[in-house]
C-alpha cells in the first residue's frame, strides 16, 4: 500500500504518472520547471512515496528534492528499461506509464546511487580527469608548434629554460601555423593547472588509506575504488566486482562451444582507467603480479596482460576493503593459505 510515481524527467519539463494503491487512483500530469512549483507537488504526498526515474546526467537537483521530501527514490538503468517497451510509439506519457508499471510490478531495474559524500568525491575526480586531459592536449599542441620551428626539447620544453626558448621563437611568418602568436600565450598557464590537487585534498578516509598500502595504488585510485564500490557489502562475490568495473570478458557461447571476447567495458570508465594505470606501476613492485603479467604476455599481448593485472588488482582491493586489512596483512593471509593447501595436498602417511 502506498503511492508510486513514474517520472519521465527532462531539462525543462517532466511528465508524471502516479498511482495510489490504497484508493486505486491513477492520474498523470506534466510539470513545467520554470512555471510550476515542483517541490509543492511532491510534498503533498504522505511520505514515503516511491519515485522511479531513469538515470541521467542532469537530475541531481531532482534527487535532492525527492530525498528532502522524505520519499524513496529509485534510479533505473535506461537501457534495461528500454527492453520492457512493447510498442513502437514512444512519447513522454508512455515513458512515464512504463516506469509506473515497472514500479507496481516490482520489476524496476534500479541501479545503485552513491551517498552524497561519495557523489561529491567522484564528481571531483571526474573534473580533475578532464583537466588533465585538457592539459595533455595543450601540451601536445605546444610540442607541435615547437617542432615546426626546429625546437626539439621533448619534456624539457616545459621547464623554465624551455619556456624561455619557446617564448623567443619567431611564431609569425609564412611557415607558422595560423594565429600561432595569439594561441601560444593562452596555452602556457595550463601547463601546471592540475598540480596542487594532491596538496589541497583533505579528509581522506581510513579505508582509502589502507588501499594505498598496496604497491602502485595512489590517492586517486584508492578514492575512486572506495567511493565507487561503497558499500562493499552489496557484493557477495569477488567476481561481481570485475563485472561491475567492466573488466569481465564478453561471452557468446552455445552448446559445447565457448567463446570469450574482449572486456565488457561496462561500469565506471574513470575507475577502469585508473586501475589500468595503477596496474602498470604495480607490476614493478609486486612479485606475484609481475610473474602473472610475464607469463600472460607469453600467450597474449601486453594490452591484454595489463587488463588482466588490473582485474586482479581490483579484486585485491575489494578483499582489503571488505576485511579491513592493509597490504601486509593481505600478503600474510595469502602465504598462510598457500601453506595450508600445500599441506593438504601431501599424501597422508599410513599409521
Amino acid at each position: 500500500m502506498g503511492v508510486y510515481i513514474g517520472v519521465d524527467l527532462h531539462v525543462r519539463t517532466q511528465t508524471i504518472c502516479w498511482c495510489d494503491t490504497g484508493t486505486g487512483e491513477t492520474a498523470e500530469r506534466t510539470l513545467d520547471h520554470t512555471q510550476d512549483d515542483v517541490r509543492r507537488f511532491y510534498t503533498q504526498w504522505a511520505a514515503p512515496a516511491t519515485v522511479g526515474v531513469e538515470a541521467s546526467g542532469y537530475s541531481l537537483w531532482f534527487h535532492q528534492l525527492i530525498e528532502e521530501a522524505g520519499h524513496r527514490l529509485l534510479v533505473g538503468d535506461a537501457l534495461a528499461i528500454r527492453r520492457f517497451t512493447r510498442r513502437r510509439q514512444k512519447n513522454d506519457r508512455r515513458d512515464a506509464q512504463l516506469l509506473l508499471d515497472l514500479l507496481l510490478h516490482d520489476e524496476f531495474p534500479a541501479v545503485h546511487v552513491p551517498p552524497p559524500a561519495s557523489r561529491d568525491v567522484l564528481a571531483l575526480l571526474r573534473y580533475r580527469h578532464r583537466l588533465v586531459r585538457i592539459r595533455t592536449m595543450l601540451r601536445n599542441g605546444l610540442q607541435a608548434v615547437a617542432i615546426n620551428h626546429q625546437l626539439r626539447l621533448g619534456p624539457r620544453l616545459f621547464t623554465v629554460r624551455g619556456q624561455q626558448q619557446f617564448a623567443a621563437l619567431p611564431l609569425t611568418g609564412a611557415f607558422s601555423p595560423p594565429n600561432a602568436s595569439i594561441r601560444s600565450p593562452c596555452w602556457l598557464p595550463w601547463r601546471s593547472r592540475s598540480g596542487p590537487w594532491r596538496r589541497s585534498w583533505t579528509g581522506e578516509r581510513p579505508d582509502a588509506a589502507s588501499g594505498r598500502t598496496h604497491p602502485g595504488v595512489g590517492l586517486l585510485t584508492a578514492l575512486a575504488v572506495v567511493h565507487t564500490l561503497e558499500p562493499v557489502t552489496r557484493f557477495d562475490r569477488a567476481r561481481r566486482i570485475a563485472a561491475y568495473c567492466g573488466l569481465d570478458p564478453r561471452e557468446h557461447s552455445s552448446g559445447e562451444v565457448q567463446r570469450f571476447g574482449h572486456i565488457s567495458k561496462q561500469g565506471n570508465r574513470l575507475l577502469r582507467f585508473l586501475l589500468i594505470e595503477a596496474a602498470r606501476t604495480t607490476i614493478r613492485d609486486d612479485d606475484d603480479l609481475r610473474r602473472f603479467d610475464f607469463h600472460l604476455q607469453g600467450r597474449k599481448n601486453s594490452a591484454v596482460a595489463i587488463v588482466a593485472v588490473a582485474r586482479k588488482l581490483v579484486l585485491r582491493l575489494y578483499r582489503m576493503l571488505r576485511e579491513e586489512i592493509d597490504y601486509d596483512e593481505f600478503r600474510r593471509r595469502g602465504r598462510d593459505a598457500r601453506r595450508a593447501r600445500e599441506v593438504a595436498s601431501l599424501p597422508k602417511l599410513a599409521d
